[in-house]
């Protein structure tokens, strides 16, 4: 059980302040020109990222050089790595480079508008269940891996969260919900987006040496990427389509954070260590709906008004210009939020857990992925 486990704690390292952390992640009330020199910046990081990829195939074409087309989605990361690993982010750049997270959302939003209600629910229904089976399996890897490391009992709950579900919005939502520390979600936290980096650079390389199509990639890449604008990120880097299965699976996915972490607060309250949720249907059913992401509503929203033909191709198109501006912004936040600096002062241990479960979900998933279309010829065509 992990009540069981021996509690090995470590006191977070000199600089990493998980609790600041938190803040810029929630959006604190702050004057509209606070915003202002980060958002700059982020229109600055993706449009440097966008006129690199025209540079650099221009530059190719002109030398006769064969080389790969470099997307402006892995260009505006790298230059936001660049910033923030090099000279650094600036305090005052911060508030509007965190509202990366607010343009994704508005991203998937009306991206909604390229699929169909149909799809979505063929989709979503095998995505489902590809869902549940890596999660149950991910989870419990990863659960007994922290006893293993000694890692606390809360810890290695908020590492299984983050990586089966949605990354660090999952695990600010259990924060409350099990009573975690600080120290234990600011560790959880540096180690996801570890991970996120990682699969950003290692799956897209991966999925094309395997052979996968745009949608098994994408789908690889929505069930095994942990924060939503990486899987995002991840899914563009290797094909538009990709990008656009992987968005729909990873919605999918984050629909499921409500009674992910309704299970785990269930769990640490019968031992005394977490609030105690009010028994009955309704009270379980206001705690998912106040977990559940709602932006996922907005895409089923727009998509509905797609699937009614209530847009014309004139309204489509402007809308998929909307989605492409949104997610150049993510792109440009994802390299400017990515400090390998402050994840490394986090310590071995939950890395090391982490690592597991990168390993541990994406090899499942690719599994799973591969005998569903492969083996059974599920969705296939879809």
């Amino acid at each position: 059980m992990v009540s069981a486990v021996t509690t090995t704690h470590v006191e977070p390292a000199e600089g990493f302040d998980p609790e600041e952390t938190l803040d810029e992640a929630a959006f604190t009330s702050r004057r509209p020109l606070d915003y202002v020199p980060g958002l700059l910046l982020l229109i600055g990081v993706g449009l440097l990222g966008k006129y690199a990829q025209i540079w650099w195939n221009a530059l190719a074409k002109h030398e006769h050089w064969r080389v790969p087309d470099i997307e402006y989605v892995l260009w505006a990361i790298v230059i936001g790595l660049l910033i923030t690993n090099t000279v650094g982010l600036h305090r005052i750049f911060r508030p509007g480079v965190q509202t990366y997270e607010f343009w994704l959302k508005v991203g998937i939003v009306v991206l909604g508008a390229r699929f169909v209600l149909g799809d979505i629910a063929k989709l979503g229904g095998l995505s489902l269940v590809q869902i549940l089976v890596d999660m149950a399996v991910a989870g419990t890897i990863i659960i007994v891996a922290a006893r293993a490391f000694g890692l606390s009992g809360k810890l290695g709950s908020l590492l299984a969260i983050g990586t089966s579900i949605c990354g660090v919005s999952a695990i600010i939502a259990a924060k409350g919900a099990i009573r975690a520390r600080n120290s234990d979600v600011g560790y959880a936290i540096a180690a996801i987006l570890a991970l996120g980096a990682v699969a950003l650079f290692v799956l897209p390389p991966l999925g094309h040496g395997i052979g996968l199509t745009d949608r098994e990639f994408g789908i690889w890449a929505g069930l095994s990427v942990d924060n939503t604008a990486e899987t995002t990120a991840t899914g563009y880097l290797f094909s538009d389509h990709a990008g656009k299965i992987a968005v729909l699976v990873k919605s999918a996915r984050n629909a499921l954070i409500g009674f992910v972490v309704l299970g785990f607060a269930l769990y640490w309250a019968a031992r005394g260590q977490a609030d105690e949720i009010a028994p009955g249907a309704r009270a379980k059913a206001a705690f998912v709906w106040k977990k559940f992401p709602k932006f996922v509503l907005g895409f089923l929203a727009v998509s509905a008004i797609a699937t009614a033909h209530w847009l014309s191709k004139g309204q489509t198109a402007n809308l998929a210009n909307v989605s492409k501006w949104a997610f150049l912004l993510t792109f440009a936040g994802v390299g400017l939020n990515t400090d390998f600096r402050q994840i490394a002062r986090t310590g071995w241990r939950p890395l090391v857990v982490a690592v597991i479960g990168l390993v541990v979900v994406a090899s499942v998933s690719l599994g799973i992925v591969l005998l569903t279309s492969r083996v059974f010829h599920w969705g296939v065509g879809a």
